[in-house]
Order: structure tokens, then C-alpha cells, then sequence
């Protein structure tokens, strides 16, 4: 297969699209949106984001070797003067998600997208491990998973790639149903359904609403739908698609797991049986959470042809990703750093793997607001008190203004809490107070800058 390129017809196909200076282009095997990594050869497109405007950063992109430029036609007078093609349209960003679909069909890819509303980094994060013991990948990095995110993973790939991975997020209605256009999956997976974003989808059945749209594209592209039976509500649906591969712990499935036990350390030793088969190993990352990600990346890896020996040299290289139930050890306690986002599901797993973890009894949770709740904050946050047992050995303390309402239940179950109006207190108690020789928990949404409070422990604990 010879270079994925953008040729002159690709330009000349996009809605709206008009070409000055057309003689001059060559097909071009590289698409850009910042300016600082445009390299030889390339595409730049000028896209307005909140922060920055592309446009202000054509002549940079030009001087690093782009040789075609996309602009918004309002801006076409200011480049009057350019002499290589320049391509306007209606909208910058509407016409990259265009071309990165083009770039889609071009590659010799499998694409696999997930989203969900726990684990779906962490799944795609091993699925991407598992698949490299057989298949050329690539995969989203960072948090590039909306509607610009996904296009520049897109494009991220060339024609040596075999699989690519592609996380899809969403925190507003028809924000999957964007970027699944775009992606057009081969295999598609919701990881389970929660209180997640509720401000703008409202419950969980508008969360399903949003995050079926991935599947439903899936499905139009005849692909495979992986449908985690322990939801109820994607089990609900899992005969409203046509290929089907169901994975679950509870009920039947096609890849059924089954936690065989859990050590001292949290880990978690797993058999998953399959076609008269099954495969057990311990998964060298901790939590029941992420044995449920691993059955799915399982599920996914076993469908494209992952046989269970290069699953296993895959597991042996799995690492935790950093903020994600990722297990710190000090000279003088256990930190779990949870500090990358929290919904409730992801609280009540990051508990378990808090009380899981023996070696100090000592247990502390350090817990900040969950945010994007909309109206449903506050009872949310008081129903978080339902993962903490009566009396139980736990101290628990609290950061922000939803997390006041926790507090308050958990007196009511005489389990020792603070709550901090300031993090400069909370800081000066991780400091000062005795939290040596027990196990930590940090957690909080992202906009919490929970890291804040895990650097403060660090440093006392070293």
C-alpha cells in the first residue's frame, strides 16, 4: 500500500470548499492543526479554538514547510498575497472532520472505538498493550478523545497502521454521533453506563441516548458491538445490533470473567472462559474496575485474532496509567493516586481497591467534588455515603462544596470525617497530622486539581 495522502479531488469534495492557486498543489501525506508541529510537505489547517485562532498562525506554518493552507473564506483577504494553494470554506473545523474521515477510508486500518462512562481510557490503554504483541497501533493520546481529539488521532496514522484505537468522549448530546461519523468503527464498545456528565445528559438513559450513537455506527458499518451484559441498560439493548459479542462477570456471555481472587496488594487474579476455553492470569494493574477493563480489551483482542500467548506477554507489560488507581509505595505508607476525574462508579472502585490493599490497616480517603452533575449534585454526592460501611475504620476527609453533603452523611454512619473549606487547611493537615503507615486515597473530579494534595504527600512520605 503505497502513502495515505489528501489529493486535490479530497479538497475539492468538501462542503463548500473553493481552491485558489490549485496549480501549484501536490498530494500531501501529513494534516496539521498547530502550527509548532507542522512538519515538511503538510496541510495546515487554521482552526479558532477558545484559546488560540489558526489563523494567526499561517506564516509560521508556511515557514515549517506546510504547502497548502485551509482557511475560513472570511479571513481569505488577509492571506491575498500567498502564492501556494489556499483552500477556503464555511467552517474550519467542520472541514477537518471531513477530511479525516476521507483519511478513515484511505487507511488499511481496523478502527475500534470506545467510549463509556468509567474505564474507557484505561480499556483503551490496554486493549492498545494486548493488540501490540500482533498488530501495528495507534491510539488516542492524552485527552484528544472530542471533536477535534478524535480527527487528530485520525490522522495520526498512516498506511502502516493496522488497528487503530480511538477513545470517544462526550459531555453533551450528539457529540458521539460527531465524532462516530467521522470514525466509522469496525468494533465498537460502551464500557457501561453511569452517572456521568448528567448536567447536560440528564440520567442514565440519556447518557445511553449519547453514547449509542457509537454503537449505532458500528453497526451501520457492519462491524462488531461489544455489550457488557452487567449493565442493565446496555444488556437491555444487546439485540438491537446485528454482530454481538457479549462479556460480562454476572450473566451469561460470549467472555465470561470471573475473579478468582484478590491479593494482598489489590491485584486481581482473573479466568475469563470463552468457547469451551478459558485463560487466567493476574493482572499486574489493581482493582475489580480494571479486571472488568481487561475483560473487555480481552473480548476485543480475541475477536480480531490475539491468540492467548501474546495476551499474556501483553499482560506482563501493563502498567497503570498515571492518576488512574495508579498504586504508589513510600517509605512510610500506600498512596492510591485516583486524581485524573470521579464519578460515583469510580469512587466506589476506588474504595474497594482502598480497603483491598493490607498492607497497613490504616485507611485514609481524601476526596474532592464530582463535578458535572448538574442538578443532581447534591443528592449524588450524599449518596456516595451508601460505599462506606457503618462504624467502619476509615478516615475520610472532604474538599469542595458538594463534598460538605458526604460529610454530613458519613457522621450519620459514626464514621470519623473532616470536611475542609480551604485547600490551604487540607494541605497543612497532610502535613502536620499522622497519616504514616496507612494506605491513601486521593480522588476527585479533574477541575479538583486533586494532584495537588498527592504532591503534599509525597513529599512528607518520601
Amino acid at each position: 500500500m503505497g502513502k495515505v495522502k489528501i489529493t486535490l479531488e479530497d479538497l475539492f469534495n468538501l462542503e463548500s470548499a473553493v481552491i485558489y492557486n490549485p496549480d501549484g498543489f501536490k498530494s500531501l501525506s501529513k494534516v496539521f492543526i498547530d502550527s509548532r508541529k507542522v512538519e515538511k510537505n503538510s496541510l495546515f489547517i487554521a482552526i479558532k479554538g477558545e484559546k488560540f485562532d489558526g489563523h494567526n498562525f499561517v506564516e509560521e506554518a508556511i515557514k515549517k514547510g506546510a504547502k497548502a493552507i485551509l482557511i475560513n473564506k472570511r479571513k481569505l483577504k488577509s492571506f491575498s498575497k500567498l502564492t501556494l494553494p489556499i483552500v477556503t470554506v464555511n467552517d474550519t473545523t467542520i472541514a477537518y472532520a471531513q477530511l479525516a474521515n476521507l483519511w478513515r477510508k484511505k487507511l488499511n486500518a481496523k478502527v475500534i472505538s470506545i467510549t463509556g462512562s468509567n474505564g474507557k481510557t484505561t480499556t483503551k490503554e490496554i486493549l492498545a498493550v494486548l493488540l501490540a504483541e500482533k498488530f501495528n497501533v495507534v491510539k488516542t493520546e492524552a485527552n484528544n478523545n472530542n471533536h477535534i481529539g478524535v480527527p487528530l488521532t485520525i490522522f495520526s496514522a498512516n498506511e502502516k497502521t493496522e488497528i487503530l484505537i480511538l477513545e470517544q468522549g462526550t459531555n453533551h448530546f450528539g457529540e458521539i454521533e460527531y465524532t462516530s461519523k467521522i470514525s466509522e468503527p469496525d468494533f465498537g464498545l460502551i464500557t457501561n453506563i453511569g452517572d456521568s456528565h448528567l448536567e447536560f445528559l440528564i440520567d442514565r438513559n440519556g447518557v445511553y441516548r449519547e453514547k449509542s450513537s457509537l454503537l449505532n455506527y458500528t453497526d451501520k458499518n457492519n462491524g462488531f458491538v461489544f455489550i457488557n451484559v452487567d449493565d442493565p441498560i446496555l444488556n437491555e439493548h444487546k439485540n438491537d445490533f446485528n454482530k454481538v459479542i457479549t462479556f460480562g462477570f454476572d450473566a451469561d456471555s460470549n467472555y465470561k470473567g470471573e475473579i478468582v481472587e484478590i491479593t494482598d496488594e489489590a491485584k486481581t487474579k482473573i479466568k475469563i472462559s470463552f468457547k469451551e476455553k478459558s485463560f487466567e492470569t493476574e493482572l499486574p494493574i489493581v482493582g475489580e474496575s480494571n479486571a472488568k477493563n481487561f475483560l473487555a480489551a480481552f473480548a476485543i483482542a480475541k475477536t480480531i485474532g490475539v491468540s492467548d500467548k501474546q495476551i499474556q506477554k501483553g499482560v506482563e507489560k501493563l502498567k497503570p496509567s498515571k492518576g488512574r488507581l495508579d498504586v504508589i509505595k513510600t517509605p512510610k505508607a500506600i498512596l492510591i493516586d485516583d486524581t485524573y476525574n470521579s464519578n460515583p462508579a469510580s469512587v466506589d472502585a476506588a474504595l474497594k481497591v482502598l480497603r483491598s490493599i493490607k498492607t497497613y490497616e490504616n485507611k485514609i480517603a481524601i476526596l474532592g467534588d464530582i463535578y458535572e452533575l448538574g442538578s443532581q449534585a447534591k443528592k449524588i454526592h450524599k449518596e456516595l455515603s451508601k460505599f462506606f460501611y457503618e462504624n467502619e475504620n476509615i478516615i475520610v476527609l472532604t474538599i469542595g462544596d458538594m463534598m460538605k453533603h458526604l460529610n454530613n452523611e458519613l457522621k450519620k454512619k459514626k464514621i470519623k470525617t473532616i470536611h475542609f473549606n480551604q485547600r490551604s487547611e487540607l494541605n497543612l493537615y497532610l502535613q502536620f497530622e499522622e497519616v504514616e503507615n496507612s494506605v491513601i486515597l486521593i480522588k476527585g473530579s479533574r477541575g479538583m486539581k486533586m494532584e495537588e494534595f498527592l504532591t503534599t504527600l509525597k513529599t512528607r512520605l518520601q
